[in-house]
């Protein structure tokens, strides 16, 4: 049965062209293998992460994938992102090698930030990715003023600015979203709402269940995305992206989302029912790609068969390169600190 929110989502989409009816073998094919490639390395992070490989906290993206994977495809090479800890997906998505991710989580030199940020901080700047924030709502002032450089810097491109749903209450959010429209801002502000800010649901938090509708408290254009369809996601972002380059500033969309498993790993999601997470899982995105990969003859079976092959075989690989590589040398603790490299640490 269709909950309230997929009902309003799917009255947003009312009178729209199918979304299917637009994309080609080469989209579907990446988004497919940009998805499975995440959720099969998150489902990796999990069982290693029960070997005690890694350490700390650890946030999976499943069933949040076409999230990230619908965006990329959106936008263009040189266009910044950047989100809240629940951050491994995206730098997947945008072709970050999936063995330096995984050394990252294992606190290994070789990782993507050297070891040094874990799960909830990944940086690569070569592929436009300015982080993975672990205080909540932190990211969203520091979204606007990457795409506040790229204004000022006439360089044409916009960042996708991320944030869960319990975010939203941070005083940040709200300066943000005002500041960006005053100057018309390049950014795109995305609320990945999967329902729950930590375990607690968005109905129990707030009066306005539509989130979306907050960014409509600044005049900023802003709309409901059912985020288990990846297509939609894609639309949802090329349609901002076009406006943000187009100088007339920032877009908030409410990404409607699930999470298939808990807040982080030591969360047991006692809170949602069987019934609610059998619901979203019969709209795996994945599946849905899937479903139209193989209606539209792109490929078959056993193409996509392979490719699952590929990609185990790839997220292997991750895990031994991780285990090893090495531990960061201890005077790396002094390094990257500070843009002064010489900075006079007092070492005795």
């Amino acid at each position: 049965m269709a909950t309230t929110k997929d009902k309003k989502t799917a009255s947003a989409r009312k009178g729209k062209k199918s979304a299917k009816d637009k994309f080609d073998k080469e989209t579907y094919m990446y988004w497919y293998r940009s998805m499975q490639l995440i959720r099969k390395f998150e489902a990796k992070c999990g069982q290693v992460y029960g070997r005690q490989k890694i350490k700390g906290f650890l946030h999976l993206y499943i069933g949040q994938e076409a999230c990230a994977s619908g965006a990329v495809s959106a936008l263009q090479k040189g266009d910044k992102y950047i989100t809240a800890y629940r951050d491994h997906g995206h730098p997947l998505a945008l072709g970050t090698d999936p063995k330096a991710v995984m050394a990252e989580l294992y606190g290994k030199a070789t990782g993507v930030s050297k070891g040094k940020g874990g799960s909830m901080h990944l940086f690569d700047k070569a592929n436009g990715f300015m982080g993975g924030h672990g205080i909540v709502g932190a990211q969203v002032p520091l979204g606007a003023g990457i795409a506040f450089a790229e204004k000022y810097n006439k360089t044409g491109k916009v960042c996708m600015c991320y944030m869960g749903d319990g975010a939203v209450r941070q005083g940040a959010f709200h300066e943000a979203l005002n500041m960006a429209m005053t100057w018309k801002l390049p950014v795109i502000f995305v609320i990945e709402n999967n329902g729950y800010a930590m375990g607690t649901s968005v109905q129990r938090t707030s009066n306005v269940t539509e989130l979306y509708q907050l960014g409509e408290s600044y005049d900023i254009p802003s709309e409901p995305v059912d985020a288990m369809k990846v297509e939609e996601v894609h639309l949802s972002v090329e349609k901002a992206a076009e406006r943000a380059r187009a100088g007339e500033g920032p877009t908030l969309l409410e990404f409607r989302t699930y999470r298939f498993k808990g807040h982080s790993m030591s969360d047991p999601a006692k809170y949602r029912t069987k019934e609610e997470e059998n619901e979203y899982k019969n709209q795996d995105p994945i599946e849905q790609v899937r479903e139209s990969i193989l209606k539209g003859k792109f490929a078959t079976e056993d193409d996509l068969a392979n490719i699952d092959k590929e990609i185990k075989k790839t997220v292997e690989e991750a895990v031994k390169f991780a285990d090893e590589s090495p531990y960061p040398d201890p005077s790396e603790a002094f390094k990257d600190v500070y843009a002064q490299e010489d900075y006079p640490y007092i070492m005795d």
